[in-house]
């Protein structure tokens, strides 16, 4: 399928500089590469300079070493010489915005030098809405990317109109139903700094400003396919100049398979169809010590076979003797091929924070979710999970409780409501494969993400 995208022709007249800034925390950096990979493949004549952190770059690259028309361009990470971090909540990230501007527009400018081209496009990452101003200055497209879904994204974009209707701190329970596509969503399952926490926080006044500014971009394109919320996306096609969903990119070019190495599939091999419980909670997100032994009590009462995937300093909260008594019943590991992990038949269900990736490898999977939410969009997409797309359960009152866990591991393996769920989330799957087929909506926003690339003029 990919191969089929990567062959469209070049049609700038004269060769491109399109200049991408990267946001270096989290899952944001890897994601804009892979679709930047894809870009410049298919145009060997464009020169990509992408713009990151050292620290971010050296991470990410390594896999598109054979790509000569894209270059890793470091920009300065904000942290002063000396500076002593006080611990505080994202003040790595704080400082690295403080500075950003400055030093992408530093940056571009080496890059202008240096190749000799004039920038023809910008393409960034959402939460950079200064980015905006700097297309405009050069008089070229922004293209802004979204690496979450399109709910979270609608939330952001109507921050002013949901502050005016329910109160900044105001009721938690109340419906969204004034916004397309969101009237499953309750105001408590908004991302942070919509409003609740604290929302004059870096990050909350970067995702305000975005919001504001998205609607002037060229196009705003995300990870995720058009079937999978109509309504949000016919609404935030007409809130946008062009909005394209380009995804799942787990579907469109899959990374190679991970090695192994605790024998996660060979195990798995062992186990029947749709039996086993897969639990990981991605790479930020813990659960605190007295829900992992809730979490343990219950796989162990229950006698579900699982695979857990967790790191070493979290398995000393474990009840003792877990790993012990479970030997024979479930494979405890510190890292796991969770794409290969969730097409494997015999996972039944991903017990889960319901971040955007994870949730995308499960409809690959076609696996039904168990979801506990931690913060950011994670609630907005439990919530999805359950009431709008029916292919899950949210743990009750979002916190694990051994009856709880039990509860949801019955509906979902044991009883008929989990054949429904799973179901559900076939259909989602067919849809995923039908939009990145040739002539699929994704296959067909890619075409077109790709034409205002290369045909913007410098």
């Amino acid at each position: 399928m990919h191969q089929q995208l990567l062959k469209m022709p070049q049609t700038a007249a004269v060769p491109g500089h399109v200049a991408v800034l990267a946001f270096p925390f989290s899952t944001h950096a890897a994601p804009l590469l892979a679709i930047i990979h894809r870009l410049a493949t298919s145009s060997p004549n464009t020169h990509f300079s992408f713009f990151s952190t050292q620290q971010s770059n050296n991470s990410i690259f390594s896999v598109y070493k054979q790509n000569t028309n894209i270059k890793a361009c470091d920009v300065w990470d904000g942290v002063p010489e000396g500076h002593v971090f006080s611990g505080k909540p994202q003040e790595q990230i704080e400082l690295f915005m403080k500075s950003a501007p400055n030093s992408f527009r530093k940056a571009m400018e080496v890059a202008v030098s240096e190749t000799g081209r004039k920038v023809s496009c910008l393409v960034s990452d959402a939460f950079f809405w200064f980015a905006g101003e700097m297309a405009e200055e050069k008089g070229v497209a922004w293209l802004p990317f979204w690496t979450a879904g399109p709910a979270s994204l609608s939330a952001h974009v109507y921050t002013d109109l949901i502050r005016e209707t329910f109160g900044v701190g105001g009721q938690e329970d109340e419906l969204l139903s004034l916004i397309p596509g969101m009237s499953k969503i309750r105001t408590r399952d908004l991302p942070e700094g919509v409003l609740f926490g604290n929302l004059e926080s870096c990050f909350s006044n970067m995702l305000h400003k975005m919001g504001r500014a998205l609607p002037q971009a060229a196009a705003v394109f995300i990870n995720s396919f058009e079937e999978l919320d109509p309504s949000i996306t016919k609404d935030l096609k007409s809130r946008f100049e062009k909005f394209l969903n380009i995804g799942p990119f787990n579907m469109i070019s899959p990374a190679p398979p991970a090695a192994d190495t605790h024998g996660c599939i060979t195990w798995l091999d062992k186990q029947k169809p749709a039996s086993v419980a897969y639990l990981s909670f991605g790479s930020v997100a813990t659960p605190p010590p007295h829900e992992l032994v809730a979490l343990a009590e219950a796989l162990e009462t229950s006698g579900v076979p699982f695979l857990w995937s967790m790191k070493d300093n979290s398995k000393v909260h474990l009840p003792d003797g877990f790993p012990e008594r479970t030997a024979s019943q479930g494979l405890l590991v510190a890292w796991t091929p969770q794409f290969e992990v969730l097409a494997h038949r015999a996972v039944g269900v991903f017990i889960t924070h319901c971040g955007w990736n994870s949730l995308l490898e499960s409809i690959a999977g076609g696996v039904p979710l168990i979801c506990r939410p931690f913060f950011g969009d994670q609630r907005l997409n439990g919530r999805m999970v359950e009431d709008a797309w029916r292919i899950g359960l949210l743990v009750e009152d979002g916190v694990f409780r051994k009856h709880g866990v039990l509860n949801c591991l019955d509906k979902v393996l044991s009883q008929d409501s989990g054949e429904k769920l799973r179901e559900n989330i076939r259909a989602l799957k067919q849809l995923a494969k039908k939009s990145i087929a040739p002539d699929g909506s994704s296959f067909n926003n890619f075409v077109a993400l790709s034409d205002l690339v290369f045909n913007t003029k410098s």
